[in-house]
């Protein structure tokens, strides 16, 4: 697999080239990992039902991500504003865990789009 190429400062930000992210869809819930080996992307979440006050967790499974890196994730669209809380709670090499929480008072069935970067760190 080639390198993750670096991240590309322009005058307006910082973030990654064209060519550098990737996209996948959840095939059958939202509890259903998904592989994307690229250091930045979308996922497609399954339209399944989420019950209200409660949250699901799945694996992305990417080559690109250390231990010692930081995944920033963001809802980008397909969202009931104010519904939901989207975080990262825990980080190995080649995957993370991605929490999505409904935090409303109602059941929703939406196909939430996921933003995802993986900002290289270390620890040394």
């Amino acid at each position: 697999m080639a390198p993750a190429r670096a991240p590309k400062r322009t005058r307006n930000g910082v973030g990654y080239a064209t060519g550098a992210g990737g996209a996948v869809t959840q095939a059958t819930s939202k509890s259903t990992g998904v592989p994307l080996s690229k250091p930045c992307g979308q996922i497609t979440m399954n339209a399944a039902a989420l019950a209200a006050a409660t949250s699901v967790g799945f694996t992305l499974t990417n080559s690109v991500i250390a231990a010692t890196d930081v995944i920033a994730v963001s809802i980008a669209s397909a969202a009931t504003a104010d519904s939901y809380q989207v975080t990262v709670d825990a980080i190995a090499a080649g995957s993370c865990r991605i929490s999505l929480g409904n935090v409303s008072a109602a059941s929703k069935s939406e196909a939430l789009v996921l933003n995802f970067a993986i900002l290289k760190a270390v620890n040394a």
